[in-house]
Parts: structure tokens; C-alpha cells; sequence
């Protein structure tokens, strides 16, 4: 059994900043980290690998110091990870990452296919469904439990607003996993020396085979045109009081006629 994970380098979220000429985040210079929810997915990966055997290869498309996060999945137990990167992928949106990402997974192959539900830079969570629909495979969504897999299907609990599904799918088959689903192991001290050692697999657009109009800039149909911070309002009142005045005074603001 083959299961790739997908995972991003994203900016460490305590210092995020803008480049206001472009509205795009400023990386150079700012500490990285593995995107969090994409460590879940690691650590549910190497639990199946661990519980049915398989390979786990980590991807992530990105500059070339993406190498420190494979790195560290490497540290974690990952059996390879491979480096999707070229210039002619600089600016991608949604749409373009999803279609270099599905092209370099039918490179490597795959039976399972694993996400976090979202970046925490971006918080689209389109990346993961779109790699499926590229793929024509099945995708379940906010994966919270893997009860159970097999050579031909897997099931799995899908939070939702009020308890969990219990979905069935035949594999192939992509699941984007939230926080809930486990907690990500500690890499060991074996692990960091190979981490250090390692040769990162690098693929570029050659490599992966698709054409420069569907990747990058030029594949992506949508741009950010502007990015601002929400206007802070400073009108703001602090009720005192014991809890009652606080909501006869509360109230009285609102002009709502309280209920006895």
C-alpha cells in the first residue's frame, strides 16, 4: 500500500507580514513551520503504516527551503518525501497548486492520499478536493478517526456540527484529517540523524510532466488583488456593576425590552 501525504511550509503565524506591493505574505526572512493540521495527517499516515503496512511518501510544493519540513517528517518516520519545485510555479492560487501537486502523485502512485483540512495561511481548504477531482478519485472531508483499512476500502468518522458520520469508500481514495483525529508523535533521535542525512527527491515541472499553462502564475484564474486589516473600532463601552446592572445597563444600550 502506497499513502502520500501532502503537506505546506507556512509561515510561523506570530510573524506574519504583507507585502503590500504585491498583497502577497512576505516569507523570506520569517520563521517556518509544518502547516499544523498537515502533521495530524503525517501521524495518521504512519499509524496506518504502522497498524497495516505501507510506504509513506510526504510531497509539498514549495521554494527550496521547503526542505527543512520534509525533513522533519523525515525525522518522524516518513519512508521518502519528494520536493515539487520550479519558478514556473511561483504565484500559484488554488486551483494551479492543486493541478501540480495531482501531477506529481500520479508520478510517485498512490492508494491513499492524506491532508490537513486547510493551511493556516490561506484557511481555503480547496487544495485537498481539488487534488482528488484532478485525480477522479473519492475525497472525505474532515477525517477525525480511521476505524478501519484494507487492500480495496477504509472507513472512517467525518466530524460534523453535531457528532461524526461513519463513511465507507473503496480506495483510492483522499482524506483531508483535522486535529481531532490524533496527536502527532515526537521525532526520535534516529530519526533527526537520518532527517540530516537524507537526499531530498526534488521535481520540477519537467519531472512531473504538466505544462507551464496550467501551473504557476499563469495557471492560476484567480489573483489577489488587494489584502487589509478590518478597520478597528474604538467607540467601545465597559459595563460595571454587579451582573444585574451590567444587564439592565446592557439592556438599555440595545434598546431591548427585557424579559421578567
Amino acid at each position: 500500500m502506497n499513502i502520500v501525504v501532502c503537506i505546506k511550509q507556512v509561515p510561523d503565524t506570530a510573524e506574519v507580514r504583507i507585502n503590500p506591493e504585491t498583497n502577497t505574505l512576505i516569507r523570506e526572512g520569517v520563521p517556518s513551520i509544518i502547516n499544523p493540521y498537515d502533521t495530524h495527517a503525517v501521524e495518521a499516515a504512519l499509524q496506518i503504516k504502522d497498524k497495516n503496512g505501507a510506504k509513506v511518501t510526504v510531497i509539498t510544493m514549495g521554494p527550496p527551503q521547503a526542505e527543512d519540513a520534509l525533513r522533519e517528517t523525515i525525522a518522524m518516520g516518513v519512508d521518502d518525501v519528494r520536493l515539487v519545485s520550479d519558478r514556473a510555479f511561483a504565484g500559484a492560487d488554488t486551483w494551479a497548486t492543486s493541478h501540480a501537486l495531482y501531477k506529481a502523485i500520479e508520478k510517485i502512485g498512490f492508494d491513499i492520499i492524506l491532508c490537513g483540512k486547510q493551511a493556516i495561511d490561506g484557511d481555503t481548504a480547496q487544495v485537498g478536493p481539488e487534488v482528488a477531482e484532478f485525480l477522479n478519485i473519492p475525497h472525505i472531508a474532515y477525517v477525525r478517526k480511521v476505524e478501519d483499512v484494507s487492500d480495496k476500502s477504509i472507513r472512517v468518522q467525518r466530524l460534523m456540527d453535531d457528532g461524526y458520520d461513519v463513511v465507507e469508500s473503496s480506495l483510492p481514495v483522499l482524506l483531508t484529517v483535522v486535529k481531532e483525529i490524533n496527536v502527532p508523535r515526537l521525532p526520535s533521535l534516529k530519526g533527526k540523524m537520518a532527517a540530516k542525512k537524507a537526499v531530498i527527491t526534488k521535481m520540477d515541472i519537467n519531472a512531473i510532466g504538466a505544462e507551464v499553462e496550467n501551473v504557476g502564475l499563469k495557471g492560476s484564474p484567480t489573483q489577489v488583488r488587494n489584502i487589509f486589516a478590518p478597520e478597528s473600532k474604538v467607540d467601545r463601552k465597559v459595563l460595571s456593576g454587579s451582573l444585574e446592572e451590567q444587564v439592565d445597563a446592557l439592556v438599555k444600550e440595545l434598546g431591548v425590552m427585557k424579559c421578567v
